[in-house]
């Protein structure tokens, strides 16, 4: 379900909605571009910039206040996305995805990490001509001309003691931060998008006070877009609602996130052609990619019993990028030290582990997580019907890599994990270890625990590939048009070619910006 909100003259329409993101982004980021581009602010622009269908997140101190993310998890508020059953992974799992304004930046954990730059130059080397570090370094810049960063910098001692027993463990200290280069092996304090503990989504940095937007800026919120319409000539012209249709004069920008954009696509005729007539609906151009390569982060979860108490937080505040093993060239792992358990992030089923549930959790209890950064499986986003108010197919094929890169990775990123928790620095903090335990060695035992135990990284990204014409799975240009028809952008994770090593927001936003200065052919052309 894709939402919008509109401006005055209808040149151009934006479509967002939930997370995955890019979503709420890119209409903020335009709307702050067209608020520029008027020397009065007002005036007629030549953007028409379309929201999402949650309500408003004004007032909203669930939303607004960062450290209480995981309380939206599973309610109104969020999609809730059921994926298919896993034959590599956990058998039940769900996809969390924003129902509000500001997507998932209103709904994640604030995490403002900047691909780093051996990701942005295998996005080049993989077909995305002129998206490598240099390129998008003035684009990463620019999110700080509206947002407002700031590292944890906490005094937990717990956290303390990680970031010393990490360096022990071979790791370099380093800032996390927009400008970071020297990200790989190391280990710092997060970068938060946050002001003190208050959100910095993209709806608080970009349109906030809502009672002051700009006058060529219409937002509306529980608007659901339902097709995009082209003319004769497969030229996006506006999008259809249940309450009518709004119409756009120069171009239609799509940013719904990974599930929602291809989605959308597949439901106007864009995509797979054997899936569309399948569901009835009629081809306009047959782009086999469309909802194809589907990329997440996993996340499993080591967690120890402390010896002493500790002030408990829902914030990720310490983050380390870690090579599994010394023969990787980069680094594999992301691991965050949480200084707090959630409820189910180790129910296992009765398969080569014990079940821990959440009563055999003590109090003060604390979790490494470990995610294989940059996972080779893919998986895929296929409609469940032609009904747009139908959830779409998810499968994202975790641990389904035919070489068994991302189960290999795992356990060796499990076994890192517990070498820092050893470490001279962090050992007096370990009474014991609750998950996998102590009894869990092998590498077999390890991989059921890691496989079964994990969770999606809210990461997912790739269903509209970027890159050259050559590839046949490229859903968009690297100036981010969609193939096969005019007048038609995708601006969101789905764009991604492959997988960043970190979490994804920040990107996000950053093809947001950029994005906002090709329509208005203001970007050096890739």
């Amino acid at each position: 379900m894709t939402p919008l909100g509109t401006s005055q003259d209808g040149s151009c329409s934006l479509l967002g909605d939930d997370g995955s993101g890019g979503v709420r982004l890119r209409g903020c980021r335009l709307r702050h571009r067209i608020r520029r581009s008027s020397p009065t602010g007002g005036g007629r622009s030549k953007f028409r910039v379309p929201p999402r269908s949650g309500p408003s997140d004004a007032g909203n101190l669930a939303v607004l206040d960062a450290r209480r993310w995981p309380e939206l998890l599973g309610t109104e508020l969020d999609y809730d996305y059921a994926i298919e059953p896993q034959g590599r992974g956990i058998p039940s799992m769900h996809q969390a995805s924003a129902r509000v304004l500001g997507g998932s930046t209103s709904h994640n954990a604030c995490v403002a990490f900047r691909a780093p730059d051996t990701d942005l130059q295998a996005w080049e080397l993989s077909g995305a001509r002129g998206w490598g570090a240099s390129a998008c370094r003035p684009y990463f810049e620019r999110l700080t001309e509206r947002m407002m960063f700031q590292h944890s910098h906490s005094d937990n001692p717990l956290l303390v003691a990680f970031l010393a027993a990490a360096v022990q463990a071979g790791l370099k200290r380093t800032s996390f931060d927009l400008t970071a280069q020297d990200v790989e092996d190391a280990v710092g304090w997060t970068l938060l998008s946050t002001e003190g503990s208050s959100r910095q989504s993209s709806s608080v940095a970009y349109l906030h006070p809502l009672s002051d937007l700009p006058s060529n800026l219409t937002l509306r919120c529980r608007t659901i877009v339902t097709r995009i319409l082209f003319d004769g000539e497969r030229r996006a012209i506006g999008v259809k609602t249940p309450h009518g249709e709004i119409r756009a004069t120069k171009e239609v920008i799509l940013a719904a996130g990974a599930f929602e954009s291809p989605k959308l696509l597949m439901l106007s005729g864009v995509g797979p052609a054997a899936q569309l007539r399948n569901h009835g609906i009629d081809v306009l151009v047959d782009l086999p990619g469309v909802g194809e390569h589907l990329l997440d982060h996993t996340d499993t979860a080591l967690t120890w019993e402390a010896s002493q108490p500790f002030e408990r937080s829902t914030m990720i505040e310490t983050a380390a990028l870690f090579r599994s093993g010394r023969d990787q060239e980069v680094a594999d792992i992301l691991s965050f030290c949480v200084p707090s358990t959630y409820a189910g992030m180790n129910q296992l089923p009765e398969e080569g582990c014990r079940t821990i549930g959440a009563a055999d959790i003590p109090e003060h209890s604390f979790c490494l997580h470990i995610s294989p950064s940059r996972p080779l499986s893919t998986g895929w986003v296929r409609l469940r019907s032609p009904n747009p108010f139908d959830a779409p197919m998810i499968d994202p094929r975790y641990f389904s890599d035919l070489d068994g890169h991302d189960e290999r990775t795992l356990v060796a990123g499990l076994r890192r994990g517990r070498e820092i928790a050893g470490q001279p620095a962090l050992r007096d903090w370990v009474k014991r270890e609750i998950a996998p335990g102590r009894d869990v060695e092998s590498d077999e035992q390890l991989s059921t625990f890691g496989r079964l135990t994990s969770v999606t990284g809210h990461h997912p990204c790739g269903t509209c590939k970027m890159g050259d014409a050559g590839d046949s799975m490229v859903v968009v240009d690297p100036e981010l048009r969609v193939r096969g028809v005019d007048g038609l952008r995708v601006a969101d994770a789905g764009v991604f070619p492959t997988m960043i090593a970190v979490n994804t927001n920040i990107t996000c936003m950053m093809i947001g910006e950029r994005c906002a200065e090709l329509v208005r052919g203001r970007d050096t052309k890739p």
